[in-house]
């Protein structure tokens, strides 16, 4: 593994994002479910990509040493994804995140890169408790939480506009 690769599993590579991602990242950010199930982050060109890039995930491995990271299919490193660790100011615990473009959905990718994060979160950064997000309405995501053995603990409202649910696991 290089420096920037944290976890290899049987068909994926999971390593940091750097700013050459951006023409990935522009598409990920602008899917129609990214944008309903994740929201919007405002990305509309590859300046906007890289700035999003080096204020969200670059700045997140420079301040906790973790963060969102690509998700590349073997062989060829095709980019499918991100999946991470994010320390957000509205929850006391790490939450794992993760979006897949929609033609890699429903092939146990998103279970193989959130595996590997987890393991990653315990065995590197010593997280005994990682939560996660959802909104309500994404059946998939709850399933997949729920199949990765975190629990649904209680509805938040993290903002005005939506509840959230929050699922968690604790090693």
């Amino acid at each position: 593994m290089t420096g920037d690769t944290i976890s290899v599993t049987e068909r994926l590579v999971l390593r940091r994002i750097t700013p050459d991602d951006a023409p990935f990242i522009l598409e990920l950010l602008n899917e129609p479910s990214f944008l309903e199930f994740i929201g919007d982050k405002g990305v509309r060109n590859l300046d906007d990509a890289r700035h999003y890039i080096l204020t969200g995930p670059v700045a997140s491995y420079d301040r906790h040493g973790f963060g969102l990271y690509l998700v590349l299919l073997k062989p060829g490193d095709v980019p499918i994804g991100s999946c991470g660790l994010l320390q957000r100011n509205i929850l006391p615990d790490v939450d794992i995140g993760y979006a897949l473009r929609p033609a890699f959905w429903g092939q146990g990718y998103a279970f193989e890169a959130a595996s590997a994060v987890l393991a990653h979160g315990r065995e590197v950064f010593g997280l005994r408790r990682i939560v996660a997000i959802t909104s309500p309405a994404n059946a998939a995501s709850k399933a997949l939480l729920e199949k990765l053995g975190l629990r649904y603990e209680r509805t938040l409202s993290l903002s005005s506009e939506n509840d959230t649910d929050l699922f968690a696991i604790e090693a």
